[in-house]
C-alpha cells in the first residue's frame, strides 16, 4: 500500500568517484528518511497487519545483481514504497497481536540510527570505553527496576535463545570442570547429563542442549499443572529418579512468562529443589520478567533471587527495537572462563582492570546496543514503562472477559499477564474436537487475510487455541474492542 506516508523527495546525487556521501546528500536524505519513519510509526496501522505477498514475490521484483553503477538515494528509497514495504509483516501496528507483540518506540528508533552512526565494535573495553560502560551502567537500572540482587551481573546478547544457550554453558563450566580443554569425550561425569523444562519451555532450551554437544535426550521435559505450571514434585521425582540411574542432573531451567499461555513456573519451590540436588537453576522471563517492574506484579519473579541465571528480553515488552536480550548471571566468572580466550592481537594494557565484552560469549564483535535500552529508559522513564506494561495486562483481563461472557467462545488458559488464549466452541461441536480445531483453524486465516489484525496460534493440551497478545505501546482499548467484533463477525462465517 504504497502513499500511506508521504513519497521520498528527489534526492541529487552528489557523491564522487571515491569517498562516502556527502555530508550534505546525508543531511538531506536522513531529513527526509526521518520525515518518512515519524509517518510510518504514526499510521503503521493503514497498512495490512501481516504481508500480503505471495512467496517469492519480493525477490522476483529484484534485479538479480547489484548495480554496477551506483544509484541516486532517492532512487533507492523509493523503492522502499514500492517493494519492501509491502512485503513488511507490520510488527509496529497497534493491531499486531500475534507472538509477543513488541514495540519500537521513537527513542529506541533513534538510538539504533545513532548507534549506527557510531559504528562501535565493542569487544574491548578500548574499542568502545562507552559502549562497554554504558552497557553495566543501564544492566544495573534494569536489575534495580525488576528486583534481582546486586549479585546479579549482566551482559547483552540479542535474543534469549543466545542468552539461554551460554547459561547453560556456564552451568556445563561448573559441573564439568575442565571441558572446555578436554571436551565432553571419555568423561565418566559427562554420561547422562540432563537439563529439565516444562512441557510449556521455550524450543531455545532444547536447541541450546544440542549445541552444547549433550544431545537432543538430555532435555527432560516435566510435566504441567491445569495452569501450565511446572510441577515440582514431578520435577523432583525425575530428577532423584536420574540421580538413582546414574545420570547427572545439569539444570533447570523455570519459566516465567511461557511462550503459549505466559504461564509462570513456581520458581521458589523449583529453587528449593534446585539447592538440594546442587543443580543450576536458570530463569527464562523473556517475556514476563518486564512485568515484575509493576506495582502488584513482583510476585512474577518470586524466587529468582535464588538462581544462578536469568534472561528478560527488553525487546519483548519495554519499548526497545529489537534485538536486545539481556542474561543476568551470579557466577560471571564461569561464563568468562567458558569462553575467554585472547590472542596476542587482542591483548591490552588495561587488563585485568577492566571487563572486555568478548569475554563473555561466542562472538567477538559486539554491538552498541545498550544505547537503545538507555534512551528508552530516560525517555519513558521508570513511571512510563510501569504505566504502559500495566495498561497491556488491563487490556488483557478485558479481552479475557469478553471471551468468558460470550457464548460460543471459550478461554483455554490463565492470563497472568498480556496473552489471551481461547478459541471458537459452538456446543455443536463441543464434542468433536477434530472438528473444532479446523474451524479454529479456519478462522485465524480468515482474520489474518483481512490486513486488518494479525493473530497467531498454539496447541493447549491438544486442542487448537488462538492467541492475542498485547503490547504495543499504541494499542488501545479502541483497537482490542474492533478487533474483537473483527473476531466474532469473521467466526460466523468461518
Amino acid at each position: 500500500m504504497a502513499g500511506v506516508v508521504p513519497p521520498f523527495p528527489d534526492i541529487p546525487r552528489t557523491v564522487g568517484p571515491l569517498g562516502d556521501m556527502p555530508a550534505d546528500e546525508f543531511r538531506t536524505a536522513g531529513h527526509a528518511l526521518v520525515e518518512w519513519i515519524a509517518d510510518y510509526l504514526q499510521h503503521a496501522e493503514r497498512y495490512p497487519v501481516l504481508a500480503q505477498v505471495a512467496p517469492g514475490e519480493i525477490a522476483r521484483s529484484l534485479p538479480g545483481q547489484a548495480p554496477e553503477h551506483g544509484e541516486a538515494f532517492g532512487d533507492i528509497l523509493a523503492d522502499i514504497d514500492r517493494v519492501i514495504v509491502p512485503g513488511l509483516t507490520h510488527w509496529n501496528s497497534p493491531t499486531f497481536f500475534a507472538y509477543f507483540s513488541i514495540c519500537a518506540s521513537g527513542p529506541g528508533v533513534l538510538a539504533d540510527f545513532l548507534s549506527s552512526a557510531f559504528n562501535q565494535q565493542a569487544m574491548l573495553w578500548r574499542t568502545s570505553p562507552a559502549a562497554t560502560e554504558l552497557e553495566a551502567v543501564t544492566l544495573g537500572w534494569l536489575r534495580q527496576l525488576m528486583g534481582l540482587p546486586d549479585a546479579f551481573e549482566g551482559v547483552i546478547y540479542d535474543t534469549a535463545s543466545i542468552s539461554t544457550l551460554h547459561a547453560l554453558a556456564a552451568a556445563r563450566e561448573r559441573a564439568l570442570r575442565g571441558v572446555r580443554r578436554t571436551g565432553l569425550a571419555d568423561r565418566d561425569d559427562a554420561r547422562g547429563l540432563r537439563v529439565y523444562c516444562s512441557d510449556q519451555a521455550h524450543s531455545s532450551v532444547d536447541k541450546a542442549v544440542i549445541l552444547l554437544g549433550l544431545g537432543h535426550e538430555a532435555v527432560v521435559k516435566v510435566a504441567t499443572d491445569d495452569a501450565f505450571r511446572m510441577d515440582v514434585g514431578a520435577l523432583a521425582a525425575a530428577i532423584a529418579d536420574d540421580r538413582a540411574a546414574g545420570r547427572h542432573p545439569l539444570a533447570v531451567i523455570a519459566t516465567t512468562g511461557t511462550t503459549s499461555t505466559t504461564s509462570v513456573d513456581p520458581v521458589p519451590a523449583i529453587a528449593d529443589v534446585c539447592e538440594r540436588h546442587d543443580v543450576w537453576l536458570h530463569v527464562d522471563a523473556a517475556y514476563g520478567g518486564a512485568a515484575a517492574i509493576v506495582p502488584g506484579m513482583e510476585w512474577i519473579l518470586a524466587g529468582a533471587d535464588r538462581a544462578d541465571s536469568l534472561v528478560v528480553n527488553p525487546h519483548k515488552w519495554m519499548l526497545t527495537p529489537f534485538d536486545l536480550s539481556v542474561l543476568f548471571c551470579r557466577h560471571m566468572d564461569l561464563l568468562r572462563e567458558a569462553f575467554s580466550l585472547v590472542p596476542e592481537y587482542l591483548t591490552t594494557s588495561e587488563a585485568p582492570e577492566v571487563r572486555n565484552l568478548m569475554d563473555t560469549g561466542v562472538q567477538l564483535g559486539r554491538r552498541f546496543r545498550a544505547l537503545k535500552l538507555w534512551f528508552v529508559l530516560r525517555y519513558f522513564g521508570a513511571e512510563g514503562m510501569r504505566s504502559r506494561i500495566a495498561e497491556h495486562l488491563r487490556l488483557a483481563r478485558l479481552f479475557a472477559g469478553w471471551v468468558d461472557e460470550t457464548p460460543g467462545y471459550e478461554r483455554l488458559a490463565p492470563v497472568p499477564m498480556s496473552v489471551v488464549c481461547f478459541r471458537v466452541c459452538p456446543p455443536s461441536l463441543h464434542d468433536d474436537p477434530a472438528a473444532l480445531d479446523a474451524l479454529n483453524e479456519r478462522l485465524l486465516q480468515a482474520l489474518n487475510a483481512t490486513g486488518k489484525i494479525f493473530l497467531s496460534h498454539t496447541r493447549l493440551r491438544g486442542a487448537y487455541a488462538l492467541r492475542v497478545a498485547i503490547g504495543h505501546a499504541r494499542t488501545t482499548e479502541a483497537h482490542l474492542a474492533a478487533a474483537w467484533r473483527l473476531i466474532q463477525d469473521t467466526a460466523l462465517g468461518a
